[in-house]
């Protein structure tokens, strides 16, 4: 039997994705781009999100009509039932995707449902052997207890849980026996990782002593996570990047009361400021969202001049999208399409501006890139701080040393230098 998963979403859809093609594969299943088993894993962050996992769901159902088709996620959580009409064969929540095999090997014509709650539920401890790739993601934890009036996850991801931290470890030091030079960390609501009094800095302290790792990433934390604890890590190991995506989501106190974060725009700048002083030159990413619900002009343009104090080297922005069965979609003053529209897209433009801003600090910089894939002749991966590098062909996998020449975005280029090193 062949199969092929389609992921739509974030970093923990693309792990468990591949946590279910190991066991797939392993139970004796092959990948094909003629799958006799197509399996989705869908998203359901966004409206948008959800008609893209149900129009996959049907155009797969007709590319392949005697197919076995395996719905699973955050959509599935979500909708339950509700996607019967979508003519899925097997439906599959947030719990137990590990269990992929007996589910397909159990199917006999009939509908399977596994759409369970998620309250209380401990963390579905899954384990990958080998990512295929020079980064390799770890999902440390599942479930968000933060309920952002605006965001439906914590409904279907559940509570906060988390991987014991012998078992992080230890997958960790087996993905670098598999040639592994990078891992990140990834979560739902990461750095609200605990295991009993084992906390996320706790984990970091030990993950960066591991000998061959070269680099550790955080998919995304929480501004409020950054305690003196966390800070002292960052401060004393170059093993942990100079990269951190923090999520800001608006520049308005007003909004984010509204939104429910659990900061204000002041308590986030004086956090940065602090990050700064330890690494002047790290890479601060971010995501905004623009159309919430009582988001005036003015209360836009306080966004906006958030954003350039910050200076963020890059922004993912998303406009607002109403979420039924959240507090946001009940709340008065909702912004139209058209005006979120052009908010985007003057977010982006800033966003591209601060981009190449911060490109052009390292020009005629020496660093060291790890190489990831083959494009159009060129060699294309990242650097510790997440500049996105084109160079000419040097191995990939091998952690090389190379001279930033220009800003050719979204790109910046880079030459090879002889004394490079492999380290």
């Amino acid at each position: 039997m062949t199969f092929k998963i389609y992921t739509l979403g974030c970093k923990v859809n693309t792990y468990e994705s591949t946590v279910m093609e190991e066991l797939l594969e392993k139970a004796g299943y092959t990948k094909s781009e003629t799958p006799n088993i197509c399996i989705i894993n869908t998203c359901t962050v966004t409206n948008t999100a959800d008609n893209k996992s149900a129009k996959l769901i049907r155009r797969l159902k007709r590319e392949f009509p005697n197919a076995i088709i395996v719905a699973t996620g955050c959509l599935v959580q979500n909708k339950g039932t509700d996607l019967e009409s979508l003519g899925i064969d097997i439906a599959i929540g947030n719990k137990n995707k590990s269990k992929i095999v007996s589910y397909i090997e159990e199917y006999k014509n009939k509908m399977i449902i596994d759409v369970s709650s998620l309250d209380n539920e401990p963390f579905e401890c899954m384990k990958l052997n080998n990512f295929n790739l020079t980064r390799a993601y770890i999902k440390i934890e599942d479930g968000c207890n933060n309920y952002c009036s605006y965001c439906i996850i914590p409904y279907v991801r559940g509570n906060v849980r988390s991987k014991p931290h012998d078992e992080v470890i230890s997958e960790t030091k087996n993905l670098i026996k598999t040639g592994h030079r990078e891992i990140v960390l990834t979560g739902i609501h990461t750095g609200h990782y605990q295991d009993g009094e084992y906390d996320f800095s706790d984990l970091l302290t030990d993950l960066v002593k591991i000998q061959g790792l070269e680099r550790l990433r955080i998919s995304s934390i929480e501004i409020t996570e950054l305690n003196d604890k966390f800070l002292d890590v960052l401060k004393n190991s170059e093993i942990l990047v100079d990269h951190m995506h923090i999520p800001l989501q608006s520049g308005s106190n007003r909004i984010l009361k509204l939104m429910n974060r659990k900061y204000d725009k002041e308590y986030f700048i004086e956090k940065i400021e602090k990050i700064r002083k330890i690494r002047p030159n790290i890479s601060i990413t971010t995501d905004v969202i623009t159309g919430f619900p009582g988001e005036t002009e003015e209360l836009y343009e306080e966004t906006m001049e958030t954003i350039k104090k910050i200076k963020f080297s890059k922004l993912h922005v998303f406009p607002y999208s109403n979420r039924k069965g959240t507090v946001a979609d009940k709340m008065p003053n909702q912004i139209s399409n058209e005006i979120k529209k052009e908010r985007v897209k003057k977010l982006l433009e800033l966003s591209k501006k601060l981009e190449i801003e911060y490109m052009n600090k390292f020009i005629n910089k020496e660093v060291i890139f790890l190489p990831e894939v083959i494009k159009d002749n060129h060699v294309i991966g990242h650097t510790g701080n997440y500049l996105l590098v084109k160079t000419d062909k040097v191995p990939l996998n091998e952690t090389i040393k190379i001279k930033l020449t220009d800003v050719n975005y979204p790109y910046i280029n880079g030459v090879f230098i002889d004394e490079s090193i492999h380290i």
